[in-house]
Formats: C-alpha cells, sequence, structure tokens
C-alpha cells in the first residue's frame, strides 16, 4: 500500500499559518512566546485536536501533539519543528517540519491506518532564539542540554524572562 498525503491541505494549512506574524517580503514573524506565536500554536492545537491528537505542554512551553497506536506505552515516534521565526523568517522556516507531521497524522486517519507505536507531533519552544538565547530553547532542556532553572533566568531584550 501506498500511503499519500493530501498535498492540497497541507498548503492550505502552511498558507493559513504563514498569515499570523506577517513580515517583511512575504515572510513570517513569529518571535518566541509573542502574541503572534501563540496565535500561531492555538492555529496548531485546533488543527491537531480536529486530527484526533491529545494535547499536552511541557514546562518549558513545548507542545506535543498525541496520536495513539496500538501500543499505547510504546515510546512514540517523535515529529516536528517550531513554529517561531526570526525577525524576518521565511514563511516556511519550522512551519513545514510542524505541519508536515501534522498533514502525516492526519493521512492515517484518512487511509484509517493504526501504527503500532504513538506518534507525537511536537513544537519546540525558542528554537530559533531570536528572541532569548541560546537558540533551541525548548529542545535542549527536553533532552537535558540545558538546565531549566537557569534557563528561566534569561532576559530577551526587553527584560523579559522565559518563564
Amino acid at each position: 500500500m501506498i500511503l499519500k498525503t493530501n498535498g492540497e491541505r497541507l498548503w492550505d494549512s502552511l498558507m493559513e499559518m504563514a498569515t499570523i506574524g506577517p513580515g517583511e517580503r512575504g515572510g513570517s514573524r513569529r518571535l518566541a512566546l509573542t502574541d503572534a506565536d501563540i496565535e500561531g500554536r492555538n492555529l496548531f492545537r485546533k488543527w491537531a485536536d480536529e486530527a484526533g491528537c491529545t494535547f499536552r505542554m511541557d514546562t518549558m512551553g513545548n507542545l506535543f501533539a498525541r496520536r495513539n497506536g496500538k501500543n499505547p506505552e510504546a515510546p512514540p515516534v517523535l515529529a516536528g519543528s517550531h513554529l517561531d521565526t526570526q525577525p524576518s523568517g521565511g514563511r516556511f522556516d519550522g512551519i513545514l517540519g510542524v505541519l508536515g507531521a501534522l498533514e502525516v497524522v492526519r493521512s492515517l486517519n484518512d487511509h484509517r491506518i493504526e501504527t503500532e507505536s504513538p506518534v507525537e507531533i511536537v513544537v519546540w519552544t525558542n528554537e530559533e532564539g531570536a528572541r532569548f538565547q541560546p537558540a533551541m530553547m525548548g529542545s535542549g532542556v527536553f533532552s537535558g542540554i540545558f538546565d531549566q532553572s537557569e534557563i528561566y533566568t534569561h532576559l530577551d531584550p526587553d527584560g523579559f524572562t522565559v518563564e
């Protein structure tokens, strides 16, 4: 069996997400944890809910949308990226990884395919590092590279912390 994704649906999702935080020359501007980033995260959550995923957020603000498999106790297959951008980011940077993973889940649903393991779509917090340093903050804490309590002390240029 050849599983086909719905390219038109993926394109429509990319185009809708790209309208959030419009940037220069057709790009996007969704700095981490700003109103535009939160709006994009909320839209992703709506789509993940519609795809039947359960949802959780960890203490770094990383988002996980889960589609269970036959063995819900099995380690999940993790796919995704980020929704935050550089100050003048491209329309597809980050969102293609997140929405591509969502399209895989949607296509599995369309074809009524049950996976052995759960599939989780992840949205990492502050991957670009344009607002808070260092980059890859959310995935770095998740993987144990960074200490969360230390990361919480980092300031953006306006004096706001991640926490």
